[in-house]
């Protein structure tokens, strides 16, 4: 074999290895990247569970004194029982923020009635809740952060060129709805 012809061999056995190379390791970060939005959703998803399991006892603790607040206590529970961990991310997301308003205005109705708040297992609940919500806020902030990972991975090259063979999809942010991001109205009502 000519010496010309193993030379365009060898570069073209190089060429093919540093492509090989290209795909396995672009394909093997993509995959820990989509592991990690897994893992950290997961996480979300612990903590949510931990504050839907809080939410009935707050409710329960808090019906007998604020009897005025009917409709308050009935938002809260509605958004506890729309909560499924089946459904796809937005729609978890979308309710986890409406429980997350919910709770947030009783927790501020109940900052307004000193009987309430001087209850101790109100108390020790709404400390418990709100250690919960920074909890999510806190997983949020990561599942974010590894989503923006992910996706700017996939639409860099080469990723890009891969993304179709290998059915990568940009992942969905847990973001706020616009309702999330308004001010809350807190209306105080005594019957």
């Amino acid at each position: 074999m000519p010496l010309t012809d193993l030379a365009a061999l060898f570069a073209v056995a190089l060429a093919v290895a540093v492509i090989g190379f290209l795909v396995v390791t672009t394909f093997n970060d993509v995959v820990a990247l989509r592991n990690r939005i897994t893992k950290a959703w997961a996480n979300i998803d612990v903590a949510l569970k931990q504050r839907h399991d809080e939410l009935p006892n707050l409710v329960e603790a808090v019906r007998g004194l604020m009897a005025f607040e009917r409709d308050l206590l009935a938002e809260v529970a509605a958004c506890r029982a729309a909560y499924s961990d089946s459904e796809p991310i937005p729609s978890q997301a979308a309710t986890s923020e409406a429980t997350t308003r919910a709770v947030r205005q009783l927790l501020a109705v109940v900052e307004q009635y000193p009987e309430i708040k001087s209850a101790g297992n109100v108390a020790s609940l709404q400390e418990e809740i709100s250690r919960l919500e920074d909890v999510i806020a806190d997983r949020r902030e990561l599942y974010n952060d590894q989503v923006y990972r992910h996706n700017t991975r996939i639409g860099q090259v080469p990723a890009r060129l891969l993304a179709g063979l290998f059915g990568w999809r940009p992942q969905p942010f847990f973001a706020a709805d616009a309702a999330a991001r308004a001010r809350p109205d807190v209306v105080l009502t005594r019957p």
